[in-house]
Formats: structure tokens, C-alpha cells, sequence
């Protein structure tokens, strides 16, 4: 029996990205990194009143969706934003919100 696909390529990034972003402190670090060429988790740590912790399941969660990207360089490591993801995200979101 042959399952029918009823989401879209599209759609399932969208509601990815969508996930990623459902959280203030996501949407923070977002903003903070969009406003600069990258940053380090440390200094992030400084700028948020959460545990280094749960800052880290944080970026994890924006890594695993794509919109952000980490280097590390020891000790530290260096986030940025995925320019094209980012960008698809904006894209997709945009549509959306039109339709």
C-alpha cells in the first residue's frame, strides 16, 4: 500500500525553522547574532540570565534547524548565523504569511 505525501519539502522546513524559533532565548540569540558577524557562546552566557547549560540546548536546537552554525575554537566556541538558511527561512516565512 502506498502512502500519500501530504507535506511538502517546503513545509517541513518551514515548521522546522518554525520549532527553532519557539522560544524567546532562541529568538535572541538570533537577533544578537544577525546583528553581528558571529559570537561566542560565552559571551552570550553573559547576555542572558539562563544557565550555560540550557543556553547550550538552545543553540543546539538552532544548530540542528540549520539557522545557526558553531567553530570551535578551544576552549570557546564561535556561533554565526547560516546566511542561507536564514535566509530560506525568511523566504518561506514571508510566503506564508502573504498567502
Amino acid at each position: 500500500m502506498e502512502v500519500k505525501q501530504v507535506f511538502t519539502d517546503k513545509q517541513k522546513r518551514m515548521a522546522r525553522y518554525a520549532k527553532a524559533l519557539g522560544h524567546p532565548v532562541r529568538v535572541y540569540v538570533i537577533e544578537t547574532l544577525s546583528k553581528k558577524s558571529c559570537c561566542y557562546s560565552g559571551d552570550l552566557t553573559d547576555l542572558l540570565p539562563i544557565a550555560k547549560s540550557t543556553l547550550s540546548q538552545h543553540l543546539k536546537e538552532l544548530k540542528e534547524a540549520g539557522l545557526i552554525q558553531g567553530q570551535i575554537e578551544a576552549p570557546r566556541i564561535k556561533y554565526c548565523i547560516n546566511k542561507e538558511n536564514w535566509e530560506e527561512a525568511q523566504l518561506l516565512f514571508k510566503h506564508f504569511m502573504n498567502l
